[in-house]
């Protein structure tokens, strides 16, 4: 049993997943763990603040975990003098003496012939399954108060990495919310396939300008649809030629810097109803109904019906008859915000905008407010969701389909199963007795 990696060791001394009886070093002194540390996920030694007496003396330092002692030399910790305060050396198996960067020995630990024998059988029989799903015919014998537990920490990771993104336009808007929120509908509103195009031509106008032109829908048009690089191109379109006047005097006006052109946009295998005309306009009537956006997501939407009402729009006559310009449509539509549309952007406007408030300022409160919302919406439907569904795994609501998405993204695809607590357990022992009546692997 070699075929692991450092991960699996560090499960191990997590969880002292081992054979404590009569613990020494290499060189033969006796050892007494009084506090393992805590998880480093950064740079410098695995765990933190541990607490190992070493013979007679009680050292307060850090604990390293490698495969093989070799790899200090090879990792240079030799030289890193972030690893001086290293009290403790935890190896699978004891191939060389180390020393310190002061050329003290290092103590070690050799782990080989003490981990608990049905821990390796159960990572073994873990890692070598061929399903997308590793844990997945073990997944009925998981306590689901653990499975939600991961489903939630899993959403969260995914909310703090948009959070990231939030936090970064609010410092490039100097601390302007309104301004932020706008950006960040622009980008939510590109729905994946031209997020990119639609968050430049949102960070191309100040919001400040569309309040100001909040009632005159023409000059709103003419605005976006111009920077969106849509209105270039001869035509004997009246309302295109329209627009293009009227853009031409608002960017001279405003002082507007192009943002994108025509060629930027993907139109291959996009839906009609997500062309990014229809998206634009669609935009203008948003904007037109809320000119203070962000004020009125944070203070007027408690619920995802209150939320339909927000965002409950209808397109002028022309975008009616028309997905893009001067080309009509086989069919005439309102073409407001489908059921789709409106989860997707309840899930990935207003969910990560509250969740970065609440961390902006520091109020859990927030975060509940997120989940409980969250809970009220449909689930999405995917190829991904479906593989969870396929082993029973329950989809009910966009908590869990956002959970189950981060999930799989960033533990299942990536064999992450150490760092997922559905594989911590699925890897323990199935008796916490005690450890000297455990089989052990030789």
């Amino acid at each position: 049993m070699a075929n692991f990696n450092e991960d699996f060791l560090q499960t191990i001394w997590k969880y002292q997943y081992f054979d404590k009886n009569s613990l020494e070093t290499t060189t033969g002194e006796r050892i007494e763990i009084k506090k393992i540390g805590f998880h480093n996920f950064h740079e410098g030694p695995d765990f933190l603040e541990a607490h190992i007496k070493i013979g007679k003396l009680e050292y307060h330092g850090h604990v390293e975990i490698h495969k093989y002692a070799s790899e200090w030399n090879q990792h240079e910790h030799q030289e890193d003098s972030r690893y001086n305060s290293v009290i403790l050396h935890v190896v699978w198996q004891h191939d060389k003496e180390m020393l310190r960067q002061d050329q003290t020995i290092l103590p070690t630990l050799e782990l080989k012939g003490r981990v608990f024998l049905d821990v390796l059988r159960n990572y073994e029989r873990l890692i070598t399954k061929s399903s997308e799903l590793l844990c997945a015919d073990e997944l009925p014998d998981v306590p689901d108060i653990l499975k939600f537990s991961m489903i939630e920490k899993a959403l969260v990771e995914r909310l703090e990495k948009k959070s990231i993104l939030i936090l970064d336009s609010l410092a490039q808007t100097n601390n302007d919310w309104e301004e932020t929120a706008y950006r960040w509908l622009f980008q939510c509103f590109g729905f994946k396939t031209n997020a990119i195009p639609m968050g430049k031509v949102g960070s191309s106008v100040p919001y400040k300008v569309l309040q100001r032109l909040s009632f005159q829908q023409r000059s709103l048009e003419a605005i976006l649809f111009g920077q969106a690089g849509l209105l270039e191109g001869e035509t004997s379109d009246e309302y295109v030629l329209d627009l293009h006047q009227e853009y031409l005097f608002q960017r001279q006006k405003f002082g507007l810097k192009f943002a994108c052109h025509a060629h930027e946009w993907k139109m291959m295998g996009v839906r009609p109803s997500n062309f990014p005309c229809i998206r634009l306009a669609q935009l203008v009537q948003v904007l037109r109904q809320n000119p203070n956006l962000f004020s009125t997501v944070l203070h007027e939407l408690d619920n995802f019906q209150n939320f339909k009402k927000i965002f409950a729009i209808n397109l002028p006559s022309y975008w009616q008859e028309h997905y893009r310009f001067a080309k009509k449509a086989e069919k005439t539509t309102t073409k407001g915000l489908s059921k789709d549309s409106l989860f997707h952007l309840a899930i990935n406007f207003v969910v990560p905008l509250w969740y970065t408030y609440g961390k902006y300022l520091q109020e859990p409160e927030w975060k509940e407010k997120c989940i409980d919302f969250l809970q009220t919406i449909p689930a999405e439907n995917n190829y991904i969701l479906r593989k969870f569904k396929a082993v029973n795994w329950p989809v009910q609501h966009a908590f869990d389909s956002q959970g189950m998405l981060g999930l799989f993204h960033n533990y299942c695809s990536q064999k992450k199963c150490l760092d997922c607590k559905i594989g911590q357990n699925i890897i323990k022992p199935q008796k916490m007795g005690r450890p000297e009546k455990k089989r052990k692997f030789g």
